[in-house]
């Protein structure tokens, strides 16, 4: 990923952080046919240190699998919050014309090994531990355990659990920090007052961000 210094993000525990809470992730391999992807929810283990490993699963007729028959090198992309940012919020480009329109966003890729989860109890302790991820906080969770047993090996037959060791972590918060103040705010301000939750996001990331507190 390109990584110029103002959007560079390094934090190990705001890189974790985020990949917990985006959670859906691009997986990207390369396989027999050429490049693979697919768009599927991964859990952050923290082990092994210090990046940790993600674990999710495709379905079995899902032929991208079988590229990590043997361990194999794979990138997972989780995207966060992204908005188009028009130049006419811009206090400059009313002073001298001199902008053009850009796309703010927040990225995370995590590049490492890819290998198959084979041991069934293992995959049932990956769908355990994903569902109780993004079950947390509702007023009843469901859990695996509350499907009938039969009905759940069923169904596990049918996909494949995947393991990525991370080997590289990289985040690129792109918020305008690269723009004078007047023009972060003006851009902050114009995204906030929009009636996408998504934009709306991104001015909430840009005033975080640009805060001189934040330990950027």
């Amino acid at each position: 990923m390109y990584l110029p210094p103002a959007f560079r993000e390094d934090r190990l525990e705001v890189l974790h952080a985020a990949v917990r809470e985006l959670a859906f992730a691009s997986l990207v391999t390369h396989g027999a046919e050429g490049l693979e992807a697919s768009h599927i929810p991964l859990h952050l283990l923290p082990q092994p240190a210090p990046l940790g490993s993600l674990i999710g699963h495709v379905a079995r007729a899902n032929p991208q699998w079988r590229a990590a028959r043997s361990p194999r090198p794979a990138l997972a992309i989780f995207l966060g919050p992204h908005a188009y940012v028009s130049p006419d919020w811009y206090p400059n480009k009313h002073t001298t014309g001199q902008d053009v329109p850009t796309w703010n966003y927040i990225a995370v890729h995590a590049h490492g090994t890819l290998e198959l989860i084979e041991d069934p109890g293992e995959v049932r302790a990956m769908l355990d531990q994903l569902t109780a991820q993004h079950e947390a906080g509702r007023p009843r969770p469901w859990k695996v355990s509350d499907a009938p047993a039969d009905y759940i090996d069923q169904q596990q037959r049918h996909i494949v659990g995947l393991r990525l060791t991370i080997t590289r972590l990289e985040g690129k918060w792109k918020l305008s920090q690269n723009r004078a103040a007047a023009d972060r705010e003006g851009a902050r301000a114009g995204l906030a007052a929009s009636a996408r939750e998504r934009e709306r996001a991104v001015a909430a990331a840009m005033a975080e961000v640009n805060d001189p507190g934040n330990g950027r």
